[in-house]
Parts: structure tokens; C-alpha cells; sequence
């Protein structure tokens, strides 16, 4: 069975989106229709792309206050 990494996704859920009209908004925060967007479109390589996949099956699956319940439980130093 698939276990999720608990760093990334405390990570992820203290990551801005770091460009763009989103700039600096939490990743969990962004619009649906734009996380859609970007799967339709494609998610851009690297850390930020697994980061927005991760959002979006977050998103369609209803699940986005996990990840806000993580931003509260494990601050950042």
C-alpha cells in the first residue's frame, strides 16, 4: 500500500505558489479552476509540479483540509 511522505506533504502545505497572479498564495488556496488548468495543461517539472498534482487529486478528491489541518499542526521553525 502506497503511504504518503509526511516532510512533503508538510512542505506542501507551507509552499506558495511562487509566480504568476496566484504569487504567494498557498498551493491548498489556489482556485480550483486553475489547478485544473494547469492539469489539462501540464504541471511544470520539478518539486512544484509533484506539489500541484498533489493538490489537484487533493482537490477533486475533497480532501483540502488535510492539508490545512497539516499547516496548523506541524508550523514551520
Amino acid at each position: 500500500m502506497l503511504q504518503p511522505d509526511k516532510n512533503f506533504l508538510i512542505k506542501l502545505a507551507h509552499t506558495k505558489m511562487p509566480y504568476g497572479k496566484y504569487k504567494d498564495r498557498y498551493l491548498i488556496d489556489l482556485p480550483e479552476y486553475y489547478i485544473v488548468w494547469y492539469h489539462t495543461k501540464g504541471f511544470p517539472n520539478g518539486a512544484l509540479g509533484m506539489m500541484l498534482q498533489t493538490v489537484y487529486e487533493l482537490k477533486v478528491n475533497g480532501l483540502e483540509e488535510l492539508i490545512r489541518t497539516i499547516k496548523v499542526k506541524y508550523p514551520l521553525p
